[in-house]
């Protein structure tokens, strides 16, 4: 598929760009709160993905985090806006912001595209580390040309889970959030929380995670990672077991042999977000 390799050139390029300022990143916008930071090189990457892709699909649309307005509503009017077109790439130029800003290595670039609203690709980018995870519908997953497998632990009790926290904490999704892991931490190995649901994805897909799960993210979040972890034999849904679409805000990905478990765990709390 060509896309993939317009999508693989756009991260390697715009992820050069982040490396290069990684070390000096000073300018800071704010966009919704002092936790969600935007920054110049957030915007020169997003640029440069939109110039290579425009440059190879101009009849492609592209729906990108730094083209839309900060908070929920804003995110959920652009998706519905883009979701009419037939080739839609959708763009998250720095997954992990906050992370950059503090010199923090957890970080990566995220690009998915989608034809007719189904995720058939996904590329997500570590610039720090030079790891390439990489999908296409049906093909499988690999990380740096070499196949990827999710993880085969069976039980909670041998599992590392992820979690995060939202930006600005909508809707006091923050508290909802940390019912789930308070409810879920006497019951695995351990809970991490890098602040990369993008990388998160990406690392349940390799097998370093077994699960994760987030609540109110935005497409460009998780377009390419929940494919990412179909691809390598896991399970994406939504946190009350809803089949994945771009729409997905309320994101649970595992290997899938403890999906209905942590599933359970969190709707026990109220911890699902719907």
């Amino acid at each position: 598929m060509k896309e993939l390799q317009t999508a693989i050139d756009a991260a390697r390029q715009a992820g050069s760009k982040i490396r290069e300022k990684a070390a000096v990143a000073k300018r800071i916008d704010v966009k919704s709160s002092a936790h969600d930071l935007v920054t110049e090189v957030d915007k020169e990457a997003e640029s440069i993905i939109r110039e290579i892709i425009t440059s190879r699909h101009p009849d492609h649309m592209i729906l990108g985090e730094e083209s839309v307005d900060a908070g929920a509503v804003a995110a959920k009017e652009a998706l519905e806006k883009h979701r009419k077109h037939e080739d839609l790439w959708i763009v998250d130029p720095i997954d992990g912001t906050t992370n950059f800003i503090h010199g923090f290595p957890f970080f990566c670039v995220s690009i998915a595209y989608a034809v007719r609203q189904e995720v058939v690709l996904g590329v997500i980018y570590n610039p720090m580390t030079d790891e390439l995870f990489t999908a296409e519908k049906g093909k499988g997953a690999w990380l740096n040309d070499e196949p990827i497998q999710v993880s085969t632990e069976a039980t909670l009790a041998e599992s590392l889970l992820a979690s995060g926290f939202p930006s600005g904490d909508p809707a006091g999704m923050r508290q909802i959030n940390t019912d789930g892991i308070l409810k879920l931490s006497p019951q695995v190995r351990n809970i991490r929380a890098g602040g990369s649901a993008a990388l998160h994805l990406a690392y349940v897909a390799a097998g370093r995670l077994t699960g994760f799960w987030e609540l109110d993210l935005n497409a460009w979040d998780l377009a390419a990672g929940a494919l990412l972890v179909m691809e390598a034999g896991g399970k994406a849904t939504d946190t009350i077991g809803g089949s994945y679409e771009i729409g997905v805000r309320h994101i649970l990905a595992t290997n899938g042999q403890v999906h209905t478990e942590v599933q359970q765990a969190l709707a026990a709390v109220g911890a699902t977000g719907f």
